[in-house]
């Protein structure tokens, strides 16, 4: 957004601060979700963490758990991501890549051996098959003995995204919707600490979004999802104090600060206005960013950068400092407008699932990050160490490498699993998840069945596949 080299009250003129602040805790939340917000407590510090096989990203955990950080957050390999064990041949060469391998129970029980379930709160970044991972994690804590209802974390479960932006998507658009309304009743009745869905601008903003998009397009998802929940017989205040949200933070510190308010502010109205939403719980857009760094070594920088801003810093001190800043409230209501404006446009098409399939989102960010580049190259926009202060010679990356033994291992691992279990037994339990899919019941009560017998991600994923089939957009030729 343009900024003015200075802002002064004819800014703010009209601004009237109880109803575009209020106070933090309450409606609409400008200020923050929480009325004490990070001065009580600081906001949990976790690593996403997880490659290779299980036992290795175990150890990582411990040793994230020894350094202090406050909960866990698992990376997953492409194959898991999509759906697919890692002996099959898709799976070739991505296995325990950019994330841990988990194919079946077994390899859940490994990744969380000796760490307590009922103590840590697990961030799982999963979509398409979120499902099934959530089901492996209750069901390895309750052999632990740890009860389902102790259980706090977050999957993100956010597949729309996916069409618009990344593409770990498995089932057609309304197929996925089924499924995360099923995830958002299960989890009512059986993990009711747990955060069933974290709507992500993230990987929208990594793909070129500006801030207007990345807000707009993951509020708009966001209603599609509660929409399909309500249809679904859901009442809004049974789910909706459990949906979480997941964007960027960019160098832009102050625009960035602006979203962030102007992104409460927004969907609080949205949730109390348009869908009637009573508990203001419901009305809270609450939000983590994230940090992604595969070494160990980098993994404890990381940490560590959390922990001086947490506590040697002040930032922890007061709550929403910038409030009656001409600057950021002039900014954040630009933004709000600027927001309203393009979910409008995609409520004009029809809601976020419609415009996916029209193109839409994906055509306005891939244009925004043409922009961008463009700027880049002509530096009209400053990057450090890319277009601006670059050194004659930078210091030689190494990448961290994966073993290709892993895959080797975990083929095998797969098919001593298949030897030992009862196949008919499983076979019994995806038939029965197949039938689930074609009716109307909710497909997470067969699907936690089967893996319970150790069915693995892909065989309760091809399941799914047989009844819903798979989506193939429409520029895919």
């Amino acid at each position: 957004m343009p900024m003015q080299p200075i802002y002064d009250a004819s800014t703010l003129e009209g601004f009237d601060a109880d109803a575009r602040l209020g106070a933090p805790g309450r409606f609409p939340f400008t200020r923050g979700v929480y009325p004490s917000m990070y001065t009580g407590r600081p906001w949990t510090m976790r690593q996403y963490a997880g490659f290779g096989t299980a036992k290795e990203s175990n150890e990582r955990y411990h040793e994230l758990v020894n350094a202090g950080t406050g909960g866990l957050s698992v990376a997953f390999d492409l194959p898991t991501q999509m759906g697919y064990d890692s002996d099959e041949p898709i799976a070739r060469g991505e296995v325990g890549k950019v994330g841990v391998a988990i194919d079946s129970i077994d390899d859940m029980r490994t990744l969380f051996q000796g760490l307590p379930l009922e103590k840590v709160s697990t961030s799982m970044t999963i979509n398409a098959t979120a499902s099934a991972l959530l089901l492996l994690y209750q069901l390895v804590a309750a052999g632990q003995g740890v009860e389902s209802r102790l259980l706090t974390g977050t999957i993100q479960n956010d597949v729309l995204k996916e069409y618009i932006a990344r593409g770990t998507y498995i089932y057609p658009p309304q197929q996925s919707l089924r499924l995360i309304s099923d995830i958002f009743a299960y989890c009512h009745r059986e993990i009711p600490r747990w955060n069933t869905i974290s709507v992500s601008g993230y990987h929208m903003a990594e793909a070129g979004a500006t801030p207007v998009q990345e807000i707009a397009f993951t509020l708009a998802n966001a209603k599609e999802y509660v929409r399909t929940a309500i249809a679904a017989g859901l009442d809004v205040d049974d789910f909706a104090p459990r949906l979480s949200f997941f964007f960027v933070v960019r160098t832009t510190l102050l625009e960035e600060v602006a979203k962030f308010r102007a992104a409460r502010r927004i969907w609080s109205r949205i949730m109390r206005e348009e869908f009637g939403a009573r508990n203001p719980k419901s009305q809270m857009l609450r939000f983590h960013t994230q940090t992604a760094l595969p070494t160990q070594k980098a993994a404890r920088l990381a940490l560590r950068t959390q922990q001086v801003i947490a506590y040697e810093t002040d930032v922890t001190k007061t709550v929403d400092p910038f409030a009656g800043s001409y600057f950021m409230e002039a900014m954040t209501d630009e933004l709000e407008a600027a927001i309203l404006e393009l979910i409008q446009a995609v409520d004009d098409r029809g809601g976020a699932v419609a415009a996916i399939e029209q193109g839409f989102q994906k055509s306005e960010i891939e244009r925004s990050a043409y922009r961008i580049a463009q700027e880049i190259d002509n530096q009209e926009r400053t990057v450090v160490g890319v277009n601006k202060f670059v050194l004659d010679e930078e210091e030689p990356y190494e990448p961290m490498r994966v073993d290709p033994q892993i895959e080797v291992d975990q083929c095998e691992r797969l098919a001593a699993l298949r030897e030992e279990r009862d196949n008919a037994a499983v076979e019994r339990a995806l038939d029965a998840l197949r039938s689930a899919a074609q009716g109307t019941g909710n497909v997470l009560l067969p699907m936690r069945e089967a893996l319970g017998l150790r069915a693995t991600v892909g065989e309760v994923s091809h399941a799914l596949r047989d009844v819903w089939g798979v989506y193939v957009p429409t520029d895919a030729f």
